[in-house]
């Protein structure tokens, strides 16, 4: 994974690896991180089994989920991964509940999503529910805007999107 290592102002991302795997099976059991989610919290199993699946993204697409840290404490992920309503690459971002508030989860999506960017992904989506404020807030900062709307499990879901601008070596 070299040379995908982000250090922000506060942050250092780095590809998830096995090793967070204690880290990321906390985090998705965290009804405050992933309470929101698409499909909620997980248990040890669905997160290992969605580990499995993100470092073969890694492998199979040079971009990815990333771990979030800060002072070397992990704080928690963001990134792309390919999402499973067929909406194509997918912007997410979790952060513990005591993380947030100042601007980390803002901070480390920007930095991920410009890491994708200029990997060549020309087109990135991210949803959130209407009532998630923070998360709203967030993806409009970093240049996400809203196209559509639409209805999954009784909610109001938001879709936001961004695309390359057109590369000079095209």
């Amino acid at each position: 994974m070299l040379g995908r290592e982000i250090r922000t102002i506060r942050l250092v991302l780095t590809p998830i690896t096995w090793r967070d795997l204690e880290d990321v099976v906390d985090l998705k059991g965290n009804a405050g991180a992933f309470g929101r989610m698409l499909g909620g919290v997980r248990d040890r199993l669905q997160a290992e089994r969605e580990m499995a699946e993100d470092i073969a993204f890694w492998a199979r697409r040079g971009v990815g989920i990333f771990a979030i840290r800060e002072d070397g404490r992990f704080v928690g992920i963001t990134g792309v991964h390919e999402r499973p309503d067929g909406r194509g690459l997918g912007l997410r971002f979790a952060l513990y509940p005591w993380a947030g508030g100042r601007g980390l989860g803002r901070e480390a999506a920007g930095a991920a999503l410009r890491f994708v960017l200029d990997a060549g992904v020309t087109h990135v989506v991210a949803v959130a529910r209407e009532d998630n404020w923070p998360s709203r807030v967030v993806l409009g900062s970093i240049g996400m805007h809203q196209a559509e709307t639409f209805v999954r499990d009784g909610y109001t879901m938001l879709l936001y999107e961004v695309s390359a601008p057109p590369r000079d070596d095209q």
